[in-house]
């Protein structure tokens, strides 16, 4: 058993949690991160996709960010987000229609359609759709 670390995850419009957890693991800038107690300061940016919450005796919790910072001090991990969803929230229909409306964008690149936006929207509806099937693939090896 390890020793919990209390971790907040705060989005522009809430905060979403707050309380004590194992480990956390995210995407950041430089790789991939699994920070427990006991981690050394760090500061980093975060990338769009899943963070996993590994909970002290209860199930893990997958969140969607939408890019962010994560923060560790001795004893407690922050992550600030622009957007923070539940995996469970997250529209996987609207996901995948976004998707396919930002690959049609980028293909035809016609005067009225910036390419960078097209490619933020593609980034943003992939990493939703990478933070569904993470969930799906942790609810499957806990059956």
């Amino acid at each position: 058993m390890s020793i919990p670390v209390h971790c907040d995850i705060v989005s522009a419009e809430e905060a979403i949690f707050s309380g004590m957890v194992e480990m956390v693991v995210a995407a950041g800038t430089l790789g991939e991160l699994g920070i427990a107690y006991g981690h050394a300061p760090l500061l980093t940016g975060l990338l769009p996709g899943p963070v996993r919450l590994i909970k002290t005796g209860s199930e893990d919790e997958v969140l969607y960010l939408s890019g962010g910072y994560l923060e560790v001090q001795p004893g407690i991990i922050s992550i600030l987000a622009d957007t923070a969803v539940r995996a469970n929230d997250i529209d996987e229909a609207a996901a995948l229609e976004a998707q396919k409306q930002a690959e049609h964008d980028m293909k035809n690149q016609s005067g009225e359609i910036d390419y960078s936006v097209a490619a933020s929207r593609l980034a943003e509806a992939t990493a939703q759709l990478r933070t569904i099937s993470e969930l799906r693939r942790r609810a499957g090896s806990v059956r």
